[in-house]
């Protein structure tokens, strides 16, 4: 009997052991993979002008028209793929399933970065309504708007695509006899700022909403002739659920990163135009705005204080310096369509 016992409790500190070291090693685990995130959220550093045209195109002496912005893209778009812990939008496994800020932020930049691309394809590489598309763009656009949360086939996989095609556009730019364009004028520019204008709009009122507040219904106001499709209220009531405030914060975030990239490039390509219209200055007030929102949060969180209340509201904060970028780019784009 005593040897039963012996034999019991052998097979008892055997099991107690195995259950303490993979208790170990799992929670060893988890703090791994916690700190990880943490690294793994840090959004990238900006980059100048002269330092991405560096790494796209080291072997040029003088750029060419559109190189900077073409640069700006594939910077973009390879930092996206490249940053600390790659792209995490669609990570099935820890600690990337877990993290919810900087897939935010990637969806963000990525969404500048595909109204880039559209108006590359469309406008900047045409130099008419009726002349034929560029090659590579057409097959740098539609890769970058594949699905964004796509595990497989992958989204890195659309993207690296999109970052091939995108390098052979700017080569060939910078190559002389070869039929790659970039049409540095105002009603081009112009264009791409509209887009751009109603991006920030968008962001503006949805950081705006973390409050929430009651908003007439405006969609049809200075036409009386104008319908639309179905009945909607007079007023309605706005508010970004609690659990969403976050996600629209990074999201504006990551928007206003890639977009400083490619509005600094634009001042470098569209320089002549710029002056023409003296407009410099309008282009650096955008910027200037932008810039602020990539102040440091120092708060753990996203905080969401209701108007003049003890704490802050991190979203309307962020919806202020979108807005005064906003209300600036539409100044802008008056200055351009002017002879």
């Amino acid at each position: 009997m005593l040897e039963s016992l012996k034999n019991r409790l052998g097979q008892w500190t055997g099991r107690s052991t195995w259950t303490a070291a993979i208790a170990g090693a799992l929670s060893l685990y988890l703090v791994g993979a916690l700190l990880l995130g943490i690294h793994w959220s840090q959004p990238p550093e900006q980059s100048s002008v002269e330092a991405i045209l560096l790494k796209t195109q080291p072997e040029v002496a003088a750029p060419t028209v559109g190189n900077a912005t073409v640069g700006a893209l594939i910077h973009v778009t390879e930092t996206l793929l490249t940053k600390p812990g790659g792209y995490l939008s669609n990570d099935i496994t820890p600690p990337g399933l877990w993290l919810d800020n900087m897939p935010n932020w990637e969806f963000g930049a990525l969404v500048q970065a595909r109204d880039l691309a559209s108006a590359l394809r469309k406008d900047l590489s045409r130099s008419q309504s009726q002349s034929t598309e560029d090659a590579d763009l057409v097959i740098a656009e539609p890769a970058l708007n594949y699905d964004s949360q796509k595990w497989f086939p992958s989204a890195e996989s659309s993207y690296k695509k999109a970052l091939v095609a995108s390098r052979r556009y700017q080569n060939r730019l910078a190559t002389q006899g070869d039929n790659a364009q970039f049409y540095a004028r105002a009603d081009n520019l112009r264009n791409y700022l509209s887009d751009v204008e109603t991006r920030l709009g968008s962001l503006s009122q949805r950081l705006s909403a973390s409050v929430g507040q009651t908003r007439f219904n405006t969609d049809l106001a200075g036409d009386p002739a104008a319908s639309q499709s179905t009945f909607d209220l007079a007023e309605r009531q706005v508010k970004t659920p609690w659990l969403e405030i976050d996600d629209v914060f990074f999201e504006a975030r990551g928007s206003a990163w890639a977009l400083l990239h490619f509005l600094k490039a634009v001042e470098h390509d569209f320089a002549s135009v710029l002056e023409n219209k003296n407009a410099r200055v309008s282009l650096r007030q955008v910027i200037r705005e932008l810039e602020a929102t990539q102040q440091t949060l120092w708060s753990p969180m996203v905080l969401n204080g209701s108007g003049f209340g003890l704490f802050a509201n991190h979203s309307l904060v962020m919806a202020s310096y979108i807005s005064r970028a906003h209300a600036a780019l539409s100044d802008l784009r008056a200055l351009l369509s002017q002879g």
